[in-house]
This record gives C-alpha cells, sequence and structure tokens, in this order.
C-alpha cells in the first residue's frame, strides 16, 4: 500500500506526520518498513508474497466499471438452513456493505483517524485517559513523571493508572531500550527515593513495584534472551525484598512479584552450565508425523533447531543450531561437518550462506546476519557454497510431483479441514508474544530474536495460501476441479464461523490467485449460489476503505478470534510511518497510548480459550497431519504454467 500524503489530523492530535516520502518495498512489501534497510526488505520477501498489493492497497476507481450483478438465490441448496429451523447453517454470511472489488473507495486514513469499530472491538485510539502528565518530557524524564503520577494521587486499582502502566511498559522500547529502561527504573526508583522522607519515598518504592510486577508480567519467557536485563531486575528484586517490612498493605503483590521472578527463570551466566535444552522441529524440517502433531510451543532464539544446509550439487548436511545463530556460526558448524579446512592464502574459497527460492532467486546472507530460519519463503534452503559456484546455484527440485490421481484434499470433509486448520492457527497465534509485533514493526532487523514466531505465523499464512492454489491446479479433470472450488469456499465460510480470520483469508487470497482465477470455464461449472457466496467473501476481503468490511465483522466477533494478522502490523506501520516517536526531542505520548491500544486488541483476541467440538474418527490423525505440512507450490511462474495446461485460451 501506499502512505496517504496531507491527511488533515484533529486540531488535538499530536500524531505529527513524518515528513518525506515513506519508505516502499519491492513488489508492495511493508512488512519491511520498520528498519533496516533493503536488507530487511530483501530478508522478507516471503511475506511480501503473502501481501498481495489487491489486499494491501486500494484499487483505484474505473469509470465505466460496476461490480458484477449478484444471482438470484439464497445460500448454496441442501447446505444450509434457515436460523432456527435446526439445521446446519454455517454457509448462512450476512450481507457487507459497501462497494464490492471492482469498484473505488475514499482515501486510505492513517488508523488514528478511525473509531474504534472501524479499528477493532477496543477502545477508540484518542488521547491517553492519564494524559496530559503535565509538560512533554524527553525520554530519560518520562519514566520519572510516570512514576511520580503512580506515586501520588492515583490508586493502584483506578482505570487510568493501570493504562498508564501498561501503555509504558508495551512501548518503552520506542523510545528506551530494555535494558535502560530498567537502568532508568532502578536509579529514579531507589537510588533518588532513598534520600526521600516518609509517605513520599515509600509511594515512590512502591509505584516501582508495580511497574516492575507489570513489567515481568508482560514480558515473562522475553527476558531469557535479555543477560543485561536479567542482572537488572535481581538487583531490583533484592533490593525489594530488603525493604519487604514497608509493603506490608501490598503483601500479595510481593509473593506475586516472588513468583514472577522464579517463573521467568531469567538467564544469569552461572558456574554450573544448565541442561541442553530440548531440540525443537520448525515447521518443514524432515516431515515427520511425530514432530507435526506436537502442540506447538513458543520459539526463543536461544531455542536449538535441526535444519539441513544444502551443497551446489544438492547433497546436504544436517546441523543443530540456535534459532538465533548468525550466518557466520551456521558456516562454522557446516565447515565441521565437511571438514572443510580454509587455507589462510585461499580465502576466496571460503564458504558463503545463500537462500535460494524456488523461483531461483537468490540471497547472500551477510556473516553477521542472524535469525535467518524464520526469514526463509516456504520452499526456499539454504545452500553453502564457494564464491565461484554462487552462479551456479539452482533451486532443488519441486517436491510436489504432477501425477495422476486424487490427493489428500479430495478425500476429507470440509468441516475437519477447516476445524484442524482453527486448532493449529489458534496454537500458532498463541505462540505469538504481542510485544512481537512491536519488535517486528519498531525495531527491524535488531528485533528480529524476538519475532521467530510471529514470522512463522505469516510464513503459515502464505504457506495456505498457495496451497489452495496448488491443489486446485493439480486436479487435471474439470468436474473434480469445481468440485474442488465448492470445497474450499465451503471450508473458507466454515473457518469464518469459527472466527478462524486467518484461514478464512488465506482461503480466499488462494481462490484470487491469478493462476486460479483466470480458469474461466473451471468457474463456470461452480453452481450460481456458489459464486454468489465468493463474491460476499471477496467483499469481505475488499480492501477498500481501509478494509472498512473486515474491521466491521470483526467488531462484532467475541473471544476467541484468529485476526487477519497482517492487517495489524499494516496499522502499527501506520502508526510508526504516520507519526513522530519524539516531537522535538519530547516524547509523543499520544502515538505511545495509540500502539499500545493496538496491541491490546491482540489481548483481547485470545482472552478466551478456543473450544472445537473435534470428533474423534478413524482419519482424525491422519487429516491432522495433512493440514499441518502442507506441500505447497509457491513458484508463480510454475503455477502459472500448470494454469495455461488446463486452460489455454481462458481470460
Amino acid at each position: 500500500y501506499c502512505f496517504p500524503r496531507g491527511q488533515p489530523q484533529r486540531a488535538s492530535s499530536s500524531l505529527v506526520r513524518r515528513g518525506g516520502e515513506p519508505r516502499k518495498g519491492r513488489g508492495g512489501d511493508w512488512a519491511g518498513t520498520g528498519g533496516g534497510g533493503a536488507r530487511s526488505l530483501q530478508r522478507r520477501q516471503s511475506v511480501s508474497r503473502l501481501l498481495l498489493p489487491a489486499f494491501l492497497r486500494e484499487p483505484p476507481a474505473e469509470p465505466g466499471l460496476e461490480p458484477p450483478p449478484e444471482e438470484e438465490g439464497g445460500e448454496p441448496a441442501g447446505v444450509a438452513e434457515e436460523p432456527g429451523s435446526g439445521g446446519p447453517c454455517w454457509l448462512q454470511l450476512e450481507e457487507v456493505p459497501g462497494p464490492g472489488p471492482l469498484g473505488g473507495g475514499g482515501p486510505l486514513r492513517s488508523p488514528s483517524s478511525y473509531s474504534s469499530d472501524e479499528l477493532s472491538p477496543g477502545e477508540p485510539l484518542t488521547s491517553p485517559p492519564w494524559a496530559p502528565l503535565g509538560a512533554p518530557e524527553r525520554p530519560e524524564h518520562l519514566l520519572n513523571r510516570v512514576l511520580e503520577r503512580l506515586a501520588g494521587g492515583a490508586t493502584r486499582d483506578s482505570a487510568a493508572s493501570d493504562i498508564l502502566l501498561d501503555d509504558i511498559v508495551l512501548t518503552h522500547s520506542l523510545f528506551l531500550p530494555t535494558e535502560k529502561f530498567l537502568q532508568e527504573l532502578h536509579q529514579v526508583s531507589f537510588v533518588r527515593a532513598g534520600g526521600m522522607e516518609g509517605p513520599e519515598g515509600l509511594g515512590r518504592k512502591q509505584a516501582c513495584l508495580a511497574m516492575l510486577l507489570h513489567f515481568l508480567d508482560t514480558y515473562q519467557g522475553l527476558l531469557q534472551e535479555e543477560e543485561g536485563a536479567g542482572h537488572i531486575i535481581k538487583d531490583l528484586y533484592l533490593l525489594i525484598m530488603k525493604d519487604e517490612s514497608l509493603y506490608q498493605g501490598l503483601r500479595e503483590d510481593t509473593l506475586r512479584l516472588h513468583q514472577l521472578v522464579e517463573t521467568v527463570e531469567l538467564k544469569i551466566p552461572e558456574e554450573n552450565q544448565p541442561p541442553s535444552k530440548q531440540v525443537k522441529p520448525l515447521f518443514r524440517h524432515f516431515r515427520r508425523i511425530d514432530s507435526c502433531l506436537q502442540t506447538r510451543v513458543a520459539f526463543r532464539g536461544s531455542d536449538e533447531i535441526f535444519c539441513r544446509v544444502y551443497m551446489p550439487d544438492h547433497s546436504y548436511v544436517t546441523i543443530r543450531s540456535r534459532l538465533s545463530a548468525s550466518v557466520q556460526d551456521i558456516l562454522g558448524s557446516v565447515t565441521e561437518k565437511l571438514q572443510y579446512s580454509e587455507e589462510p592464502a585461499g580465502r576466496e574459497d571460503s564458504l558463503i550462506l545463500v537462500a535460494v527460492s524456488s523461483s531461483g532467486e537468490k540471497v547472500l546472507l551477510q556473516p553477521t546476519e542472524d535469525c535467518v530460519f524464520t526469514a526463509l519463503g516456504i520452499n526456499s534452503h539454504l545452500f553453502a557454497c564457494t564464491r565461484d559456484s554462487y552462479e551456479a546455484l539452482v533451486p532443488l527440485p519441486e517436491e510436489i510431483q504432477v501425477s495422476p490421481g486424487d490427493t489428500e484434499i479430495h478425500r476429507v470433509e470440509p468441516e475437519d479441514v477447516a476445524n484442524h486448520l482453527t486448532a493449529f492457527h489458534w496454537e500458532l497465534f498463541r505462540c505469538v508474544h504481542e510485544l512481537e509485533f512491536v519488535d517486528y514493526v519498531f525495531h527491524g532487523e535488531r528485533g528480529r530474536r524476538e519475532t521467530a514466531n510471529l514470522e512463522l505465523l505469516l510464513q503459515r499464512c502464505s504457506e495456505v495460501t498457495h496451497w489452495v492454489a496448488t491443489e486446485v491446479l493439480l486436479c487435471e479433470a474439470p468436474g473434480k476441479r469445481a468440485q474442488l472450488l465448492k470445497k474450499f469456499i465451503k471450508i473458507a465460510a466454515l473457518c469464518k464461523q469459527n472466527q478462524d480470520l486467518l484461514s478464512f483469508y488465506a482461503v480466499v487470497m488462494g481462490l484470487d490467485n491469478a493462476a486460479v482465477s483466470r480458469l474461466r470455464l473451471t468457474w463456470e461449472k461452480l453452481p450460481g449460489k456458489f459464486k454468489n457466496l465468493f463474491r460476499k467473501f471477496e467483499n469481505l476481503t475488499d480492501p477498500c476503505r481501509n478494509h472498512k468490511s473486515y474491521r466491521e465483522v470483526i467488531s462484532k466477533m467475541k473471544p476467541p478470534v484468529i485476526p487477519f494478522v497482517p492487517l495489524i502490523l499494516k496499522d502499527l506501520t501506520f502508526l510508526h510511518e504516520g507519526s513522530k516517536t519524539l516531537v522535538d526531542g519530547l516524547v509523543n505520548i499520544e502515538k505511545l497510548h495509540s500502539v499500545a491500544e493496538k496491541v491490546r486488541t491482540i489481548r483481547k483476541y485470545r482472552s478466551r480459550p478456543l473450544c472445537l467440538d473435534m470428533e474423534a474418527s478413524p482419519h482424525h490423525l491422519q487429516t491432522k497431519a495433512y493440514v499441518r505440512q502442507f506441500q505447497v507450490i509457491d513458484n508463480q511462474n510454475l503455477l502459472f504454467e500448470l494454469s495455461y495446461k488446463l486452460e489455454a485460451n481462458s481470460q
């Protein structure tokens, strides 16, 4: 998408627009605008393939083009029944107002100009209820003012104080690194408060306890990767326990602090090294049934994984590596496996690491880059080679072989597929820490080791989109292909009923893939009522008026909800690029509040557990394994080749 220019802001707004042109990525890739320059955008190309421009950019209005008229009739016969009839109604969909996919729309607006109904089921993005703190403060002074407000007058139980705490903890990294933030908390709260007499000093220390509690409760496992932060938190904890008598009225809070410090398991270097951690499998490693059926758990940068690194002749070595390992570390492991000896005089023969996509595109990775595993595309692989053999690298053969016979999708019921999609995507969504959204957008490459789970969820969305296109284009019989379109439309409807909008969006995007949508003869075989239904789905995913139709639908849903995650990143990117964090060196408090509000919607979507009625069947595990490890073609050129073989003359 492109950012709006010259949008009017509310008179009271401090969301001051940045000067100059916004940064753009190749092919409409907005995912890397958080920083890192061209390298960041290049390494996130797998995400850009997911975020098709048609879904993230408002199409211009074309004169004379009107949305196609809908055919008469209700939902597909024999599937949906009227509410209250006791029959199934999973295909029923409320009519979504607004223009169709061919229509134009109004100007794109910043998220700060939207109401709560348009943006999320959360509160409106207005000025913070705890503002003003007084005159705007510089980053190094803001924490002191926040603690002053918490210590004097504002009660711990007030909603305003809770929002104040949450806003600062969620967004402090925008103006102060975590370690610096904790140092300031230590300095302001104990060194300075130590010289205060009576209630003033006590109030400051109690405010520090509240801030530290909320910080630990929010970050939890993420702190295992922050050794420096761990030392400071340990010092703060010891200081609070030393003055425990001052917190008699807050006994529950001190007990909670003790539990959190133990739960977080701060990673402090000690003489005795901890036992080696269990190796965790990523999505596409080894395709083992036992690993893909396991419940997904969150990844951390220090976790160890197995991975394959290929040679130019397509042989490979299997190495064990940290998820956050640098390219240099990976090459060191490969060299050790190969027993490759580098002569001091032959530096030109040293190994390099290259990411090669299924389309043949190559990206040379620099030695200092890290966390490269989650940046790979769906069918991309790592190659170790010499510089002389770089140009000769070719991608691995496609893992999917076009062969006669029905694939698994023809043998499973839509209900089973949709339920397994929702269950798996809920696991993945639950693994994404809410702060990964902030790190992904605002910290770019610097925050890559904290965003592994979000990167994997985005890869999965792309995988589902390509899965739909792959299955349709591998089906050679026109009649069966039309039945497959019908089945995917049913799956999309069921995912929407499950409030799994990530799967819903991905399936619709897969059916809208240019290689699939051009199959005119196949689409003509689809029953008119299913054409009607799919047209409604396209209206729901239409990006016009900043995805207004989608926002209206999700605002009416109650948790648990799996949102279309790329749209959350888009909103955060608008806030990042559309306003300054520092205005004349002073912190833009309204921007911090707006970012925190968006993050709180994620928390709200996950505030209740997902409960699906999934009946056990003989094929239950087989369907579960199929859904969790799709084999897909992500090479668009190859998809077009398959499409033209099926229907050469379709328009």
